[in-house]
C-alpha cells in the first residue's frame, strides 16, 4: 500500500509540478489527441535555457480549451510567477484584430475592402498620384512598395503620421495587388481609415468591434494599457537581461503591434476564429482565411527552419500554410522583449497560442511540436533542445 501511495504522488508531482496554484490549469478538460503531461515536460525543458525568462501558453482542441498556463516569471530574477493572466505584447498578432475590426466596418457598409485607402487616410503618401492603394491590399501586405518600409524611422521615435507620408519615397516593388511586401506603416493606415470613418478612436472601435463582444477583459492597445495592467510581464533580450523600460515605438502603430493581453485572452481569440458561430461571424472569417498572396519569402524562411510548414500565403491579418496538406492559420509577431506566436487548424478547430517575454526563438517552435501530435507524427525537436 505505501508503494502504491508513493507511486500515485510521484505521478502527481510529474503532471503538475511544484508551481503554485495560480499557475495550475493544465487539465480543464480531457484531451484526446494532445499529451498535456509530455507538452508541460517539453516547456519545462525549455525554460531551463537562459534566454528563457517568462511564457504563457495556451492550447483548443476541437474547440474546447484544454490548456491554459503561465511558466518562470513577469521579472528575471524574481520570484513573480507567470500565470494565465499575465499580460504580455501581442507585436504582429495584432494585425489579424485589425482584419477583424475592418472587415466589421465593411460588413455595416462604413467602408469597402475595394476602398482606396487614401480617401479615409490621408496622411498615406504613395510612390505616386496614380498608385492606387486598397484596403484589401494594405491588409494582404499587396501595396508594392520596399518591404518593411520606413520601420526603422518608427524603431527612432517619429510620428506614425509624419513617416506614413514619406512613404511616397519608397521603391516600388510591384504594382498594387501584384506582389506581397511585408509592411507595418503602411499596414496601420487602416487604423486613421477606421477613424475616419466612424469618427472614433481606433482602441474604442476595437473594443467595441472585438474585446468587449469576446469577453476579453485583460485586452488593450496602448503601453499605458499594458503598464495598467493586474499583471504583466516585462521585457527582456535574447539572453535573458531585463530591459529597463518597454520600448513604446509600435504602439504608434496600433493596427500593426499595438495589441497586448494574457494568454486566457488570446484563447479566447483563436477559439473565435475557429467558431464560425462567434461574435466575428463566418463571413467575416471566410474573408480573413482566404489567400490573397503568396508570399516567397516566408516559403523560404519555412523551409530553412520549419519544413513541416509549405505554401505560405497571406489572407487578411493572417498567414496561412499547408501543413503536410493540412489547412493552417498562423502568425508570428516580435517587438523588443516580446515574442508571440498562433498557429491553429480551422477545421479540427484546433490551435496553440505562446506568449513569451524576451528575444529568444525557439518557444516558436512549439506550436509545431503539438501538432505533430495533433496528426499522429513522429515526434520532432522544434525548439531545438537537444
Amino acid at each position: 500500500m505505501k508503494r502504491v501511495l508513493a507511486y500515485g504522488l510521484i505521478w502527481a508531482v510529474l503532471i503538475f509540478g511544484a508551481e503554485s496554484a495560480s499557475t495550475k490549469s493544465i487539465d480543464r478538460t480531457v484531451s484526446k489527441k494532445i499529451d498535456l503531461v509530455e507538452v508541460d515536460r517539453r516547456i519545462k525543458k525549455l525554460m531551463d535555457r537562459p534566454g528563457m525568462v517568462g511564457l504563457a501558453v495556451a492550447i483548443v482542441e476541437d474547440g474546447e480549451v484544454v490548456m491554459t498556463k503561465g511558466y518562470g516569471t513577469a521579472v528575471a530574477g524574481r520570484h513573480d510567477p507567470v500565470t494565465k493572466d499575465t499580460v504580455f505584447r501581442w507585436a504582429s498578432l495584432s494585425k489579424g484584430v485589425a482584419a477583424a475590426a475592418l472587415l466589421k466596418l465593411s460588413s455595416e457598409g462604413k467602408i469597402g475592402l475595394q476602398s482606396p485607402v487614401a480617401e479615409y487616410a490621408p496622411s498615406l503618401k504613395m510612390p505616386d498620384a496614380n498608385y492606387d492603394v486598397t484596403i484589401e491590399d494594405i491588409l494582404s501586405h499587396r501595396t508594392g512598395i520596399t518591404s518593411n518600409a520606413y520601420d526603422n524611422w518608427i524603431e527612432a521615435g517619429k510620428p506614425a503620421k509624419m513617416v506614413r507620408a514619406s512613404l511616397n519615397k519608397t521603391e516600388r516593388q510591384c504594382e498594387p495587388g501584384a506582389c506581397y511586401t511585408y509592411q507595418n506603416v503602411a499596414f496601420d493606415s487602416v487604423a486613421e481609415a477606421a477613424e475616419t470613418v466612424t469618427g472614433l478612436p481606433y482602441k474604442a472601435i476595437v473594443n467595441e468591434a472585438v474585446f468587449a463582444p469576446l469577453e476579453m477583459t485583460t485586452a488593450s492597445l496602448t503601453l499605458e494599457g499594458l503598464e495598467q495592467s493586474a499583471h504583466w510581464a516585462r521585457p527582456h533580450g535574447r539572453y535573458g537581461q531585463a530591459f529597463a523600460n518597454v520600448k513604446p515605438t509600435y504602439y504608434r502603430l496600433p493596427a500593426a503591434a499595438g495589441v497586448n493581453s494574457s494568454i486566457e485572452d488570446l484563447a479566447r481569440w483563436m477559439s473565435a476564429q475557429m467558431d464560425e458561430t462567434s461574435v466575428l461571424g463566418n463571413e467575416v472569417l471566410q474573408s480573413m482565411h482566404t489567400p490573397r498572396i503568396e508570399t516567397p519569402y516566408e516559403d523560404r524562411k519555412m523551409r530553412r527552419h520549419y519544413p513541416v510548414l509549405k505554401e505560405a500565403r497571406y489572407g487578411l491579418g493572417w498567414r496561412i500554410y499547408d501543413y503536410d496538406g493540412r489547412k493552417v492559420i498562423g502568425h508570428r509577431g516580435a517587438v523588443q522583449g516580446y515574442r508571440a506566436s498562433i498557429l491553429f487548424d480551422p477545421d479540427m478547430k484546433t490551435g496553440v497560442a505562446v506568449l513569451w517575454n524576451s528575444n529568444y526563438s525557439r518557444p516558436a517552435g512549439l506550436p509545431l511540436e503539438i501538432f505533430d501530435q495533433v496528426y499522429g507524427k513522429p515526434k520532432r525537436d522544434w525548439m531545438r533542445l537537444r
